[in-house]
């Protein structure tokens, strides 16, 4: 998630003071979050079933409104066969 680079108002300032408070709420909905080192904003990591679930999560967020979202789908890599494409 990267915040939109406009001198921030007082609502956006309150939505992003409620973050903590909204990553709290949402327990094991959210598997981790992170802090981009030298930027505004963040990753943050859910393990969701579907699309509409993530898009329920991210939609109730404070800083929707406010916010530019980038949704990229994780794979877990642990066979090596899954990695470089070669068949067992």
């Amino acid at each position: 998630m990267t915040l939109r680079t406009r001198p921030p108002r007082s609502e956006v300032t309150r939505a992003v003071q409620q973050m903590p408070d909204y990553a709290k709420k949402l327990g094991d909905e959210l598997e981790r979050r992170y802090h981009v080192i030298g930027s505004h904003g963040g990753a943050w990591i859910y393990n969701r079933s579907s699309n509409e679930e993530l898009d329920r999560l991210l939609a109730m967020s404070p800083v929707y409104n406010y916010a530019t979202y980038q949704v990229l789908a994780l794979a877990e890599m642990l066979d090596p066969a899954t990695v470089t494409g070669s068949a067992s």
